[in-house]
């Protein structure tokens, strides 16, 4: 997952049928799932909109940050994967813009389904953190991953996020979503460059047992890369990536480890959010309005 605000993986596609099922819900249908001001947030109601979530992201990570692109990336202009036709797209638009809809998304978040997640062999995030073995030790929840997250530059703004939170917020009251998970990205290559902040969340924001998830083998590098007390809380905090941040306010803990994305040009950690454990004020100040959109 790579995130603004900003996710290898060569397992088959897991056909039609799935896409089916998921696009025959009535909240894949596109009904309006939050609205502040002139930002309105719902899932993408059709190819057109989910290429459009595309550009935005090509937008975000290759043309701003600088991912790898291959050539087919390169004459598209879109950021897609297998992952794409099996997860519901949320997104933010701004309705006072001109034109048709789709050219009306200023932001998208990614949204898998344990149950899509399982009939299609797993997981985006599995290529980095064994997020299978958490879901298997929790049988009693159901799982959702959040993903490529990014909103366009100049809609990068406390209004937005709390837009995107609004959607989020209904999205999980209508499909009953007991635990969120996915990575949050740091930009570069080298934890080292992060080694206040990845030893902070090392020390002071790693999940319980019951919830602990490890980065796979091979790719698993420490977070703890600096003695403790060295460690400024302020300024650690300070330097975290802004989805970082927000989700720890709302109560998110960090798994074991970090994973370099070379595609990306990223570090990424994974983010564990059981919903119960999400603070009361978050949940009371989008509760209302997601409630009300899940119904």
């Amino acid at each position: 997952m790579h995130t603004v605000m900003p996710d290898c993986d060569t397992r088959p596609n897991a056909g039609g049928a799935l896409i089916a099922a998921r696009t025959a819900d009535a909240v894949a249908s596109g009904a309006p799932l939050g609205r502040i001001g002139n930002l309105e947030v719902r899932l993408a109601r059709n190819e057109a909109e989910i290429a459009a979530a595309q550009e935005v992201r090509y937008r975000v990570f290759y043309d701003e940050l600088g991912a790898r692109k291959d050539l087919f990336q390169a004459q598209d202009r879109r950021d897609a994967d297998r992952f794409d036709p099996l997860c519901d797209h949320l997104l933010v638009l701004d309705t006072s813009l001109p034109g048709p809809e789709h050219r009306r998304i200023v932001g998208t978040y990614r949204l898998l389904r344990q149950e899509i997640a399982t009939a299609a062999g797993g997981f985006y995030s599995e290529g980095e953190f064994e997020l299978t073995k958490l879901v298997a030790r929790h049988p009693g929840h159901r799982f959702l991953e959040l993903g490529r997250s990014c909103v366009l530059k100049e809609y990068r703004s406390k209004r937005t996020i709390e837009a995107l939170w609004q959607g989020i917020w209904a999205y999980i009251n209508h499909y009953n979503i007991g635990v969120m998970t996915g990575c949050a990205s740091f930009h570069g290559i080298v934890p080292a460059a992060h080694a206040e902040a990845l030893t902070y969340l090392a020390h002071h924001c790693r999940t319980d047992s019951a919830w602990d998830v490890r980065a796979v083998a091979g790719r698993y590098c420490s977070m703890d890369l600096m003695p403790i007390e060295a460690v400024n809380a302020k300024a650690a905090i300070a330097a975290m990536p802004p989805l970082v941040k927000g989700y720890l306010r709302v109560g998110a803990r960090i798994g074991d480890g970090c994973v370099i994305d070379h595609e990306f040009s990223t570090v990424d950690v994974f983010v564990v959010m059981p919903v119960k454990e999400i603070g009361a004020r978050y949940v009371n100040y989008y509760g209302g309005e997601g409630q009300r959109f899940a119904a």
